[in-house]
């Protein structure tokens, strides 16, 4: 199952991939400002020989050709930071840019990827097929996956293999579960519209505080006594923007807030009852209410022989205790749009390590990872590949 030359080309690459990670680290830029990261990975593939093709506005897709003719398969590594103020003082690799930071490991996914092509495009000579290389910006804003796939990241592509470093998982552990792994993510906004007046007098208004709250209390039951108990679903409001003054009754209320599952029908019965809800909840009070409910990320489900191949690379590469199950998150990933109509999977490489510190939730001023964790992920990459387009069927 697994390639020892590619097992010794990562690991005699280590301190190449502990590097270029850092210099990554250093200069974080944001969803779609990855003017400098594409740049970099760019100036690497060149030095190893691997053609590639630029993305717009920023990104990478690069390809390695196998010698024999077979199938294509996709890895993907997303490139962006966020706006978050470091908070590692000691790093001599902490962020130069204030209020910009790789809190979420990115710049470890683009450092993995690299040395796995490195590993590949060494053995390309005993590939049944092709690699493709998905450098992707503006994960953070799920907007990166649709841009690089409307630009041909998928096109004549067979497979597609993701990798996302996890804090909630300790160092030297893999997780690739059949099944849901992420959830979707919806943002929803909803304004109610009363009648507004002083303080004094409620009875000549229609008091949008009281809606807007009445649509919070409310709102819950969705869950609780319309979903299916044994289909996880999440709907928050995060945000409340309502009233200007102590004695002036609102007429305006806006809300803000998530939706989160697992399944497009229960997405789409979400949607259905917030509508419902709001509808029914500002008539009770003689409001009205608009609902806009824009559909984000897709539920990212592992394809069931694509995760069972990973599995086996996991067990085959490292060891089978390495091998652990996460439950699935409700956490969300663009990754999702590229398995939409293709087989594919979705891994996590943990990285929580107490004594290194290594332990903060990802986009935590603190967050930070254990490096050895990478040495697993750049492996698990470029194994994944070669097993995929080497075997005899799939």
């Amino acid at each position: 199952m697994i390639n020892k030359q590619i097992k010794a080309i990562i690991n005699e690459n280590k301190e190449k991939l502990f590097a270029f990670r850092r210099d990554l680290h250093s200069h974080p830029e944001l969803s779609w400002e990855e003017v400098r990261t594409t740049k970099r990975i760019v100036e690497e593939l060149e030095k190893i020989g691997i053609d590639y093709r630029l993305t717009h506005p920023t990104g990478v897709i690069a390809e390695i050709k196998g010698k024999k003719s077979g199938k294509t398969v996709a890895l993907r590594a997303d490139i962006d930071a966020l706006p978050v103020m470091e908070l590692n003082d000691t790093l001599e690799y902490k962020s130069i840019i204030p209020g910009k930071m790789h809190a979420c490991g990115h710049d470890s996914h683009a450092a993995m990827l690299l040395i796995a092509s490195q590993a590949l495009y060494t053995v390309r000579d005993q590939l049944a097929g092709n690699v493709r290389l998905l450098f992707q910006p503006a994960e953070e804003i799920a907007e990166g996956a649709k841009a690089m796939i409307e630009q041909g990241a998928i096109d004549h592509v067979d497979n597609v293999f993701g990798i996302h470093i996890w804090s909630q998982l300790a160092s030297g552990n893999v997780s690739c579960n059949v099944g849901p792994s992420f959830a979707s993510a919806d943002i929803l906004t909803v304004k109610f519209r009363g009648k507004g007046g002083h303080g004094s007098m409620p009875n000549n208004t229609v008091d949008a505080v009281v809606v807007a709250s009445a649509f919070v209390m409310n709102l819950q039951a969705i869950v609780a006594r319309e979903i299916d108990p044994l289909e996880p679903a999440v709907v928050t409001i995060g945000k409340m923007d309502v009233g200007t003054r102590f004695n002036v009754i609102a007429e305006n209320a806006i809300l803000e807030g998530t939706v989160r599952c697992f399944s497009l029908a229960i997405r789409h019965k979400l949607e259905k009852a917030i509508r419902h809800y709001a509808d029914k909840v500002a008539a009770l009070y003689g409001a009205t209410a608009e609902v806009n409910y824009i559909y984000g990320t897709l539920p990212l489900v592992n394809e069931k022989r694509s995760a069972l191949l990973a599995q086996s690379v996991i067990a085959s590469c490292f060891d089978k205790s390495t091998l652990y199950p996460v439950r699935p998150t409700t956490g969300a990933e663009d990754f999702s749009y590229y398995i939409q109509d293709i087989p594919g999977c979705f891994a996590l490489v943990g990285s929580r390590n107490n004594e290194k510190s290594t332990d903060w939730a990802h986009h935590h001023g603190c967050f930070n990872i254990d490096e050895d964790a990478m040495i697993i992920g750049a492996e698990l990459y470029a194994q994944y590949a070669w097993a995929y387009l080497n075997q005899d069927k799939f």
